[in-house]
C-alpha cells in the first residue's frame, strides 16, 4: 500500500472515531432531556478536561453548554428559585470551550448579577465571568460597559465601576459615553440620573431586541420612581400648608403645585389614594419599579417587557 493511501486510510479511521466519540458525548449531554440530572451531565474534572474530551468540536460543545445554561436559568427563573448553584459552572464551561462567545458574557452577566427573583444574586461570579471575557476579547468595549454596570447597579461600587468604564473608553471605537459614565461614577452622581444614562446607553447601542426591551422597561421604571417621588413630595407640601391631604391632583393644580394631570410613561393616569400615596394604574406593566405599587404588591414572576420601536 502506498504511503499516501495509508495516510489517507489512517486519517479516515481517526475522523470516523472522532465523529463517533463526539456523537456519544453529545448524546450523553442530551440525557438532560430524558431525566438525568444536570449534575450528572456536568460531572467533569474541569472545563479544560471537557475541552480535551470535545475532540476538536469546542465551538459546537460551547453552543450546547450555552443552550443548557439558558435552559437552566429559564427553568429556575420561572419556578421562582432563590438558588442557581449550577449557573456559574455552566457559564464557565461554556466560555472555556469558546472564549469568544460574546453572548455568553453579555447574557451570563445579566443572569448572574441581579438579586432574586430577577437573577442569581452572584455579582462576584458575574464579575469573574466578565473579566475572563475581557482578557479574551480585549477590544470589545461592550464587556467593559457590562462590567461597570454590574459594579454600579448590583454592588454600588462606584470606584470599580469608574475604573471599568475608563478601561472600556480606551478601547478603539468605544462608545464616547463610557468616558462620561466613568466621570459620573467618580463623582458619585445622583442614582436616578446615572442609572437613566446607563440604561439609555444600553438601549441605544444594542441591536438585540430582548436587551433593548429590558433597557426600555428599566427606563420606564426610573421615570415612574422619579414621578412618584415628586408627586408625593407635592402632596406632603400641600398637607403642610393646608392641614389636610388633597382629594385629587386637581387640588394640587389649583394650589399652583402641579401642572396638568400626571400620567405614567405609558400614558395612564396616576392614582392618588386617600392616605396621600401615588400609585400606578397597572403596576404589572412596569417591572423593576421601586415606587408606585399598592401595599403588599407582588410583581409577576416573569416581567412584562413591552416591545420597543
Amino acid at each position: 500500500m502506498k504511503a499516501s493511501r495509508q495516510t489517507t486510510l489512517i486519517a479516515s479511521i481517526l475522523l470516523v472515531a472522532c465523529l463517533g466519540g463526539s456523537v456519544l458525548l453529545l448524546r450523553g449531554l442530551d440525557r438532560v432531556r430524558s431525566g438525568a440530572t444536570l449534575e450528572e451531565v456536568l460531572y467533569v474534572p474541569s472545563p479544560q478536561a471537557l475541552k480535551r474530551m470535545s475532540l476538536g468540536y469546542d465551538g459546537l460543545l460551547a453552543d450546547i453548554y450555552w443552550t443548557r445554561a439558558v435552559q437552566y436559568f429559564g427553568t429556575k427563573f420561572h419556578a421562582g428559585a432563590e438558588h442557581y448553584d449550577l449557573l456559574a459552572p455552566l457559564l464557565e464551561i461554556t466560555t472555556n470551550l469558546d472564549p469568544h462567545l460574546i453572548v455568553a458574557y453579555q447574557y451570563g452577566g445579566n443572569f448572574l448579577a441581579p438579586k432574586p427573583p430577577h437573577g442569581a444574586g452572584m455579582p462576584q461570579r458575574a464579575i469573574q465571568l466578565m473579566e475572563y471575557g475581557i482578557r479574551n476579547n480585549p477590544d470589545d468595549w461592550h464587556l467593559y460597559y457590562q462590567l461597570g454596570f454590574i459594579y454600579y447597579m448590583d454592588l454600588k461600587d462606584y470606584g470599580h465601576a469608574a475604573d471599568a468604564f475608563a478601561r472600556g473608553s480606551r478601547v478603539p471605537n468605544a462608545h464616547p459615553w463610557l468616558k462620561l459614565l466613568s466621570g459620573f461614577m467618580a463623582e458619585r452622581a445622583g442614582d436616578i440620573n446615572t442609572a437613566r444614562m446607563m440604561w439609555t446607553t444600553t438601549f441605544e447601542t444594542t441591536y438585540d431586541k430582548s436587551i433593548k426591551a429590558n433597557a426600555a422597561a428599566h427606563l420606564r421604571a426610573l421615570q415612574v420612581d422619579e414621578d412618584v417621588t415628586k408627586l408625593e413630595g407635592a402632596v406632603a407640601r400641600y398637607k403642610e400648608r393646608s392641614g389636610h391631604l388633597p382629594s385629587s391632583f386637581g387640588d394640587l393644580t389649583a394650589a399652583g403645585m402641579l401642572r396638568g394631570t400626571p400620567r405614567d410613561p405609558l400614558g395612564n393616569l396616576y392614582k392618588l389614594t386617600s392616605d396621600g400615596r401615588v400609585e400606578l394604574q397597572s403596576p404589572d406593566d412596569f417591572p423593576f419599579v421601586e415606587k408606585g405599587t399598592p401595599p403588599g404588591y407582588v410583581p409577576p414572576r416573569v416581567p412584562k417587557l413591552l416591545p420597543t420601536d
